[in-house]
């Protein structure tokens, strides 16, 4: 069905206000009074049925902050989520943020329901390999362990000996007792990486499409505006960028790193709506921000929740056999855990 052809609850009645009254005072830093009433109906009937039907939302950090603050049951960087998935209880998962995200919920979660709530929500460095690219590297390389960042495909985990997340890369690495790994698929994060460790990484070509736009002479320019600005970088970002950076770090990382040293002027070289969400939890802290939107993870908006609930829509599905060897690389990923 289309979404001009489905019927949103929009009317601002009084239950709606009252039921959603606390939550817009959560947000109302951030989302303006006159715009609440267009979320609140939606936020009100997704939180109504996500109780009725069991239904855990696991949501990302990059998603914008009525979707994060307003109807998520659990929020963070893709490790936590991994975790989350595997622990849950609900009979359905519904995942927003990005497909990769959504299949490891899955393999996770084999017999639960995980739905997406667009299903073209991609991501540039998990369309950067495949599985015949691991194959063949394996192949040139052989014997040498396969490090996997989490942001690829079921087929592609399935090749790999353990995934990694930004926030545990470093450490995974080192704790495969190698003086080599390959490491897939993002160049910046392996570039980043070996120059923290003694181990040889050999790397893949794929990139971000939202922290490769970030540059050095940038975030140099914003220093020179902001006397005493902090600036916190994925590692996702160029080497060139990390090097004017003040903290480098996941993105729970760096909201940590907001969290529990209050800077009073802050920059997050990141995706865009991971300010405002942090903005929220830090209302003392002044947000500067050199705002890269992801496309992907932009897709995912409260009417396309809400058709998921609705209609059980876009359900995520991965081979049994896949399921099997790709949980083994995130399994032992979060045996390693985070560092």
């Amino acid at each position: 069905m289309l979404q001009s052809e489905i019927n949103y609850p929009t009317e601002y009645s009084t239950e709606v206000r009252n039921s959603t009254a606390e939550i817009y005072k959560g947000v109302s830093k951030i989302i303006p009074e006159v715009e609440w009433p267009f979320h609140a109906p939606l936020i009100h009937e997704i939180l109504k049925l996500k109780q009725e039907r069991n239904i855990t939302i696991l949501t990302h950090n990059y998603q914008t902050p009525e979707i994060f603050h307003c109807v998520s049951d659990i929020v963070g960087d893709s490790l936590k989520l991994a975790y989350e998935a595997r622990d849950s209880s609900a009979d359905t998962i519904i995942l927003c943020g990005v497909h990769f995200m959504a299949e490891t919920a899955k393999i996770l979660s084999p017999n639960k329901t995980v739905l997406i709530p667009d299903d073209r929500a991609g991501c540039s460095l998990a369309e950067s390999i495949t599985a015949k690219d691991v194959r063949l590297l394996k192949e040139k390389y052989p014997g040498v362990p396969v490090v996997t960042y989490v942001n690829t495909s079921a087929d592609v985990k399935a090749e790999t000996d353990v995934c990694c997340t930004s926030g545990n890369a470093k450490h995974v690495v080192e704790s495969l007792n190698s003086d080599t790994v390959i490491f897939l698929p993002d160049e910046y994060l392996a570039k980043n990486i070996a120059a923290q460790t003694k181990v040889k990484i050999i790397s893949w070509k794929g990139r971000c499409e939202v922290h490769e736009r970030f540059t050095a002479q940038e975030i140099l320019s914003y220093k020179k505006q902001h006397k005493n600005i902090v600036v916190l970088a994925h590692p996702e970002c160029s080497p060139e960028v990390v090097a004017v950076s003040d903290f480098t770090g996941s993105t729970s990382g760096m909201s940590n790193y907001v969290k529990d040293n209050q800077p009073q002027k802050v920059i997050m070289v990141t995706e865009c709506s991971m300010s405002d969400n942090v903005a929220i939890e830090n209302p003392k802290v002044e947000f500067v921000r050199p705002c890269n939107l992801c496309p992907h993870m932009k897709r995912i908006t409260l009417k396309k929740i809400y058709d998921a609930i609705r209609f059980n829509q876009h359900e995520v599905s991965v081979k049994p056999e896949i399921i099997d060897k790709a949980r083994l690389s995130i399994d032992r990923m979060l045996e390693i855990g985070r560092k």
